[in-house]
């Protein structure tokens, strides 16, 4: 009810609003184009979910589209440029992994980091959004889902050959989630999204994941916890 009675009182026209939402809305538009290009990457390393991975990539692409729909209907121009720095460390600790096999690593990242990331600001966003992006973001959580869903099963089905990587990618990424939060927190306010309900929907939907791929609560707890250092 707070979330929907602040999206009442947003000025979608304002020049501040527009001025965060141009970051904001890059930062989506960026992250379905690299995830787009990650499943593509995954398939090569996958060739027996390569079909699978292909349809997804091009869902990404449909989404990428939606979101530069939305900037258009607000009148705005996507801070590309920032949008490309906001996923860089991301970016490249995906692409050595893919450069040296390492397919849990690259899920771990794409599936479970990206996509959890995805879901929680969706979610946040989809109360405060203007009606045409609200629309939008809806459908696109639904197929997110769908993304995270590929990573878990795989990961589940390799679970004790993956474990020990997974622990070890999971140490090097999740904080970087932490500075993504923080360097996009601002914005993200201007925009009705608090930080603290980001954290909160991300750590649920990371914890979730994780469960389901086989880890045990304990081991959830250790492993978010390197999440938390960064923040």
């Amino acid at each position: 009810m707070v979330q929907i009675a602040a999206s009442l009182e947003l000025d979608f026209t304002s020049e501040t609003y527009k001025d965060a939402y141009s970051r904001i809305n890059a930062i989506v538009i960026e992250g379905e184009q690299e995830a787009h290009e990650n499943y593509i990457t995954l398939g090569g390393l996958l060739p027996d979910s390569q079909d699978a991975l292909v349809k997804l990539s091009k869902m990404e692409l449909r989404h990428k589209r939606g979101f530069e729909s939305c900037a258009r209907n607000l009148a705005v121009t996507p801070d590309l440029p920032f949008a490309k720095e906001f996923f860089a460390r991301l970016h490249e600790n995906f692409q050595i992994a893919a450069s040296q096999g390492n397919v849990v690593t690259c899920l771990l990242i794409q599936s479970l980091i990206i996509e959890c990331f995805a879901i929680a600001a969706y979610n946040i966003y989809i109360p405060v959004a203007d009606a045409f992006a609200r629309k939008i973001t809806e459908g696109v959580v639904k197929d997110e889902y769908m993304h995270l869903n590929f990573g878990e099963v795989w990961l589940h089905d390799n679970f004790e050959a993956a474990k020990a990587e997974l622990q070890t990618a999971n140490r090097q990424n999740l904080p970087l989630v932490w500075k993504m939060l923080n360097d996009v927190a601002k914005d993200a306010k201007v925009l009705g999204m608090e930080k603290d309900a980001l954290i909160e929907d991300f750590m649920i939907a990371y914890g979730e994941a994780l469960n389901n791929i086989g880890f045990n609560t304990g081991e959830i707890m250790r492993m978010s916890a390197y999440g938390l250092m960064g923040a």
